[in-house]
């Protein structure tokens, strides 16, 4: 009987239809309202899975506590093995000093060595300086013939006849060259 008692806003010819309009206008704007949604989005991401769940944290978590196990089963085992023997700690420090692996002697034999396959295989003779080698000093005269001064040997004695002979190819006159033209092999 609420009908009876409703006064609609504007003049209308029968107020129990009137009122039944009106209120499924009402419920269907109560129904709008409670469905609207808002025009800010206030909703929080969306969460991903292989965001949450870190798995490279957990792998170096599990490295850790697998390092931290080895460990331990080390330091049983050491454990065990001192309980099993005599147990003793051993404070002595039987240090022997070492020696140094290289001799003074043997480098300058090494040196001496090697300056000799020097002189030997060089093409020219070394000049040795006085304050500079430990080899006896070497002259050599005009001629290239090398000679040791401690022992007077001369090195190039074989080798001298050869320069003669170079010298004296060098010497001859030009004239004697027989110069060859394509007209006198004709």
């Amino acid at each position: 009987m609420q009908h009876q008692a409703y006064q609609p806003v504007l003049p209308c010819v029968n107020k129990y239809l009137q009122y039944r309009w009106d209120k499924n206008c009402y419920e269907m704007h109560r129904n709008k309202v409670k469905s609207a949604k808002p025009t800010i989005n206030t909703t929080p991401p969306k969460t991903y899975n292989h965001i949450l769940v870190k798995l490279k944290t957990k792998q170096l978590e599990e490295e850790r506590v697998s390092r931290i196990k080895r460990e331990n089963h080390m330091l049983l085992d050491k454990m065990s093995h001192i309980m099993q023997t005599s147990g003793g700690v051993d404070c002595k420090n039987d240090y022997l000093k070492k020696r140094p692996r290289y001799s003074v002697q043997v480098w300058q034999e090494q040196w001496l060595k090697n300056l000799q396959l020097m002189e030997n295989i060089g093409r020219y003779p070394r000049l040795y300086t006085a304050q500079g080698s430990s080899l006896p000093p070497i002259s050599a005269d005009r001629q290239g013939n090398v000679e040791n001064k401690k022992t007077g040997i001369n090195k190039h004695e074989g080798s001298a006849d050869i320069r003669k002979e170079k010298k004296e190819c060098d010497e001859k006159p030009t004239s004697e060259h027989k110069v060859t033209s394509s007209e006198d092999e004709a």
